[in-house]
């Protein structure tokens, strides 16, 4: 069974950073496609980024140049690391896998303050 666990949300002041991470178990991050997905309050979860099985990577505009998607095949993970945080990018954060079907975290919330 496909478990992902995300975890290293918290509150930040903006300007700072993050690094989240979705630690995956039934299922191997080096063959997969692994994405972030965030939501924030009385919006629709929106789509941030994805790491491709072939190491490449794809940001939404809204995070580029400030989030970086990286994984370690060793430890069966994926890593969010969130630079230079506006207020604007406070959400709950989850990781997502599909084979079958999706598979999602429960959310790890990150919180910006201005």
């Amino acid at each position: 069974q496909v478990q992902l666990v995300e975890s290293g949300g918290g509150l930040v002041q903006a300007g700072g950073s993050l690094r989240l991470s979705c630690a995956a178990s039934g299922m191997s991050v080096s063959i997969n496609h692994m994405a972030w997905y965030r939501q924030a309050p009385g919006k629709q979860r929106e789509w941030v980024g994805i790491i491709y099985s072939t190491g490449t990577t794809r940001y939404d505009d809204s995070v580029l140049g400030r989030f970086t998607i990286s994984r370690d095949n060793a430890k069966n993970a994926v890593y969010l690391q969130m630079n230079s945080l506006k207020p604007e990018d406070t959400a709950v954060y989850y990781c997502k896998t599909t084979r079958s079907r999706d598979f999602w975290g429960q959310g790890t919330q990150v919180t910006v303050s201005s």
